[in-house]
């Protein structure tokens, strides 16, 4: 696999983010997740957005971390929010989201960040093995869905 740092409004970035935002209907029933983000919230040094790409140079997996300090939404400060964590169908179960995490959880420790917070929700069971098998634990909810019955946050010291 070869990660590339790429801009959030990238044209591969915006495919496969369509791609985990149709997911997210199936699986929810909604329009998606309806988190407001912008490309620059993913510049470093405020974050970074990233795909995999296969052999043949498609793009197969992505995720970014950005900036997350006391917000009044249940942030902390030096916080880093995991946001789109992402592997397209045809190449799950090779440890790519694993690869793509540590990748991501390496650059935010790298750019100051003390802790990785993330939000999924309870119909995304294999996110939350990826996550608890990968040393996050539960946190005080946090962001747009804090108050949903079906969210869960998580967070790790970085």
């Amino acid at each position: 696999m070869n990660i590339r740092r790429v801009r959030f409004d990238h044209p591969h970035a915006v495919q496969l983010n369509d791609e985990v935002q149709a997911e997210y209907h199936l699986r929810y029933g909604d329009g998606g997740d309806a988190t407001a983000l912008d490309a620059a919230d993913f510049e470093p040094p405020r974050g970074v957005y990233l795909i995999a790409y296969d052999e043949h140079d498609r793009p197969v997996a992505t995720g970014g971390w950005r900036r997350q300090d006391s917000n009044g939404e249940g942030n902390e400060d030096g916080d880093a929010e995991l946001k789109r964590m992402y592997v397209v169908d045809a190449m799950r179960g090779r440890g790519l989201a694993r690869l793509m995490l540590a990748a991501l959880e390496e650059d935010a420790r790298t750019a100051g960040r003390v802790r990785m917070v993330l939000e999924t929700g309870t119909k995304q069971p294999e996110a939350i093995a990826l996550y608890t098998s990968s040393g996050y634990a539960p946190c005080t909810k946090f962001g747009y869905y804090r108050e949903y019955e079906e969210s869960r946050c998580f967070a790790k010291p970085l």
